[in-house]
């Protein structure tokens, strides 16, 4: 799974479309925990992040939503700027 970015110990991942499935999502990674991110509506759709690290991914993903929909949809995958 490429890594996008990474920033405060959490690591955004994305699997090729092929691969995976609608609705367009990341995933990010955080110590032991996991959660799975919905591009369209930036919410943790399942996982166990906690919320500290839930809120700092949503903040990420309104910054980069328009690059991460476009990844999705071209398959093309580069890395993004962490949140600073």
């Amino acid at each position: 799974m490429p890594e996008i970015t990474r920033f405060y110990g959490i690591i955004i991942k994305m699997f090729f479309k092929p691969k995976e499935h609608e609705p367009s999502h990341i995933h990010a990674l955080y110590g032991e925990h996991v959660g799975i991110f919905d591009l369209e509506t930036k919410e943790m759709t399942e996982g166990d992040l906690p919320n500290k690290a839930r809120e700092l991914v949503k903040e990420w993903l309104s910054l980069y939503q328009n690059e991460m929909l476009e990844m999705w949809k071209s398959q093309n995958i580069k890395k993004l700027p962490p949140l600073e």
